[in-house]
């Protein structure tokens, strides 16, 4: 009692997924469809809960609360309802029964529900409380000495508490860690790490807990005090001890490191390192100018690096000034001159310097005195004519440099200034020229006060100063404005100093009054017309020129790019006249793009590249075969610019043939062929006979043209003439063999034939047959009765001429043909390999008459095969 009966439909659908009749409505193991209804929950245990984190079990039990205690799905309510259905239709059944048999059923029925509320009570008590959960977990923490360091951790309860521990012993405050709670949180914290807090921390809640390790590093620190006092630059006098110290902490072992300019120091003459737990301290003695710069400690252990840097400066006296001295002026009542600072000021700027003098000839100096820091002097107290020599020395805080002296400068010589560079042209227009120049090397050892310009023009000896006598220019640049459009002129600058005008420069090149030209075009048909595994050749044809657009190009260059690289290189520093050039120094096997620029007075065009690249090699070997044999010594073979050319003078039959030219280098080889035919008009067929075979046919039959051997592509041509007909009419075309049958023969009647040979070339003179028949005479009419007999004309299909073996060459027509005969009129099939060809439009079938042929027009060598030709009427087949 109390539960389904098997069979009950009904009842099985409600419990979908339980087995219906187990006593705990579970579902059972593999039941896939009994799973699916309780997805997020585990089938087989005795909670039938969800896992923790099973968000998708958590969904299906939506609205309960998956951890409580009444969490399960109504299974004793569900039975319940089972039961109160059972109890239904056995009230019904006590009506039917006896009173024993209802007593014992009750009885059954008692004893069913007992043991389903007992199984009911074991699955509730399975439910039990999961207990206090971890929400976030200890994290390991790094910390340094001295530093602090905290652990948090999270529980899903707020009323719940635990205890903290280390290395297994638990902790409290007297340990000196602070222990908080705040609501959920549960955190520890150390103000100060020190050493002996490294280690493995454990926090546990109600039998749960969670670790994580503290760990305490010790590296390399430097106090912000002991470092800004570090920092500081040391500056000491040449000669005395410079010290640097620096204390540190941290845990031992420590390496040590000094290091100057980037260069470690060790232990020397003059260097001397003292390092203990606490400090370092470097010692330099006797310092020297070249021992400044900068100073660089390093300190390291197992937990890091750290760095000071401070500089070292030395002080000295200042190095002499530079030379050499420059004469800017020397003349009759002054000597003017300038030199250059000293390379080294010794560490202090130079305040001024100090001059002596002395008179050549004598061995006195004379004291000038102190002059300000601009390095140059004027002397004003000088005798005309006499030579002077002077010391200069710098002066700075530190002290007095060692002197420099002067060459021998003389007072008031005329000495006239050397030529300046040759004039540039800036730029030409029909009225005027732009003219730059450089100053002269030699000043003749005064200031340059000016210069003079002259112009000459082309073909002309006379030189004419441009610019006005009393008016020197000033700057190294001039506009020429008196010039006459087209008009070619040369150019020559002289430098003026207080002695006069020196000696002209070089002409410059001439330059014509016009306005600027526009840049050429690009090059056209630029080539290689040969090459070598070192060398190119190239050719072009020169840009065409646009009024307007673009001028006349006079000149070229070229450049060339490695494959490898994206830089051109300029084969050529001046512009090439010609249109043709050679590249040289390449490299063999190389690979290079190559491009011509052409160029004029406006600029460069724009360049042309050739259309691929080139590989540094020889041009490739060329050969040339007639049937796969050497041409023969008459044939004439030209090579030149990338094209080969073959030249046969007087062409005879036997120069037909097909003929290959090869093409190969040390890369590959590529090869092409043509055939070539001589020929001429071909001549007549020899004498034509004729013969009866079948009664009212003719066989034509012909000895073969002398060319026939010689012309591959020689066939006949058939044509027939009658006594009732004036005109020729052609009976077959394209016969390749030396017969034909000719049909429709009338009896009483001549006929005539001819014979032509046919080529590519044209047709041949005709042979004419015999003529066949006679006409027949006239007699009287006269009515002869024969005696009537049953005639049968029908008969099987027979081949009167079979097909023949056939041998065409490549490419070439070829012609089958046979005769046939058959009443009814048989049906004509061609076969190749047993494959109908009557539908194949690659060949041409005909059948006149019985005579069936089959044209292929170009043979190949699918071609190839047994051709077979089948005739079939009512009667039978052949």
């Amino acid at each position: 009692m109390g539960k389904q009966k098997q069979g009950d439909k009904e009842g099985q659908q409600t419990t979908k997924g339980r087995d219906p009749w187990s006593r705990t409505g579970l579902p059972k193991q593999g039941d896939k469809e009994g799973q699916q209804t309780t997805k997020g929950r585990d089938p087989w245990s005795r909670t039938g809960l969800p896992k923790q984190g099973d968000k998708e079990g958590l969904q299906t039990t939506k609205g309960r609360d998956p951890w409580s205690r009444t969490g399960l799905p109504d299974i004793p309510i569900m039975k319940a309802q089972l039961r109160i259905q059972t109890c239904q239709r056995v009230k019904g059944a006590e009506q039917e029964t006896s009173k024993e048999e209802v007593k014992e059923r009750r009885q059954k029925m008692a004893r069913s529900m007992s043991k389903d509320l007992a199984t009911d009570w074991m699955i509730l008590e399975a439910v039990r409380d999961p207990g206090v959960q971890f929400v976030s977990g200890l994290s390991d923490v790094k910390a340094i000495v001295g530093q602090p360091a905290e652990l948090v951790c999270k529980l899903s309860s707020d009323s719940c508490d635990g205890a903290w521990y280390k290395d297994g012993r638990k902790l409290s405050p007297a340990d000196g860690v602070t222990l908080a709670k705040d609501g959920a949180c549960h955190k520890l914290t150390i103000d100060s790490c020190q050493e002996k807090d490294s280690g493995k921390y454990r926090f546990e809640a109600d039998g749960r807990k969670t670790e994580a390790m503290i760990i305490v590093e010790d590296p390399p620190r430097f106090d912000p005090d002991d470092l800004d006092k570090f920092s500081k630059h040391v500056i000491v006098k040449a000669g005395q001890n410079a010290s640097f110290k620096m204390p540190f902490v941290g845990r031992e072992p420590m390496k040590v490191q000094w290091f100057k300019e980037g260069e470690e120091l060790q232990d020397d003459t003059n260097i001397r390192l003292e390092n203990t737990a606490s400090h370092s301290r470097l010692l330099l003695s006797k310092c020297q100018r070249k021992d400044g710069g900068e100073i660089k400690i390093k300190v390291k252990n197992d937990f890091g690096t750290l760095e000071a840097v401070s500089k070292l400066i030395v002080l000295d006296k200042p190095t002499p000034p530079q030379g050499p001295v420059e004469v800017v002026e020397s003349s009759a009542s002054c000597i003017e001159m300038k030199w250059r600072p000293p390379k080294d000021d010794g560490g202090s700027p130079v305040q001024g310097y100090t001059l002596e003098r002395q008179q050549v000839g004598r061995n006195t100096w004379k004291k000038l005195g102190e002059i300000p820091a601009a390095p140059g002097y004027r002397d004003t107290d000088v005798d005309h004519g006499r030579k002077y020599c002077y010391r200069i020395r710098a002066v700075t805080k530190e002290g007095v440099s060692d002197p420099m002296e002067t060459p021998d400068v003389t007072a008031g010589t005329k000495e006239y200034p050397g030529p300046p560079a040759s004039p540039k042209v800036v730029s030409a227009f029909s009225d005027h020229i732009d003219l730059t120049w450089s100053a002269p090397t030699n000043t003749g050892g005064t200031r340059i006060l000016g210069y003079n310009l002259e112009k000459r023009k082309r073909g002309s000896n006379l030189w004419s100063q441009v610019n006005p006598t009393d008016e020197p220019i000033q700057e190294k640049k001039y506009r020429v404005k008196d010039v006459i459009a087209g008009m070619a002129y040369e150019f020559r600058v002289s430098a003026i100093n207080m002695s006069g005008v020196g000696e002209p420069s070089i002409p410059c090149d001439f330059v014509t009054a016009r306005d600027p030209k526009k840049p050429p075009g690009t090059v056209k048909d630029l080539r290689v017309t040969d090459s070598t595994y070192t060398t190119l050749t190239l050719a072009w044809n020169k840009p065409s020129e646009e009024e307007g657009v673009q001028d006349e190009a006079k000149g070229y260059l070229v450049e060339i790019r490695p494959a490898e690289s994206q830089d051109w290189q300029r084969c050529n520093t001046n512009p090439l006249t010609m249109t043709t050039f050679t590249v040289k120094g390449l490299k063999s096997m190389g690979m290079y793009w190559v491009r011509v620029i052409a160029t004029n007075e406006g600029g460069e065009g724009v360049p042309q590249d050739l259309d691929n690249y080139i590989i540094a090699m020889p041009p490739p070997d060329v050969i040339w075969l007639k049937d796969n044999m050497p041409v023969s010594k008459r044939v004439t073979i030209s090579n030149a610019e990338g094209t080969s050319q073959i030249l046969i003078p007087t062409s005879d039959r036997c120069d037909t043939g097909v003929y290959t030219v090869i093409i190969k280098n040390i890369v590959g080889q590529e090869t092409f062929s043509v055939e070539i035919r001589v020929t001429d008009d071909p001549k007549p067929p020899g004498p034509v006979e004729l013969e009866e075979n079948v009664r009212g046919t003719v066989t034509v039959n012909w000895e073969p043209s002398p060319d026939e051997k010689r012309d591959d592509h020689l066939h006949y041509l058939v044509t027939k003439r009658d006594s009732s007909k004036q005109t020729w009419g052609t009976v077959a075309d394209r016969l390749f063999n030396n017969k034909c049958t000719v049909c429709n023969i009338m009896p009483g009647r001549e006929y005539h034939f001819r014979v032509y040979a046919k080529n590519d070339m044209g047709m041949s003179e005709p042979s004419e047959s015999p003529t066949w028949g006679t006409t027949r005479k006239r007699e009287k009419f006269a009515v002869s009765m024969p005696e009537l007999r049953p005639c049968n004309f029908q008969s099987v299909p027979s081949f009167l001429v079979p097909l023949k073996m056939h041998m065409a060459p490549q490419g070439y027509e070829c012609y089958m043909s046979c005769a046939v005969t058959g009443n009814p009129r048989p049906h004509v099939t061609w076969y190749r390999n047993n494959v109908s060809l009557n539908t194949n439009t690659n060949y041409y079938i005909s059948n006149t008459c019985g005579v069936c042929s089959m044209l292929i027009l170009r043979v190949g060598p699918k071609d190839e095969g047994d051709y077979t030709v089948m005739a079939e009427n009512s009667l039978g087949r052949a």
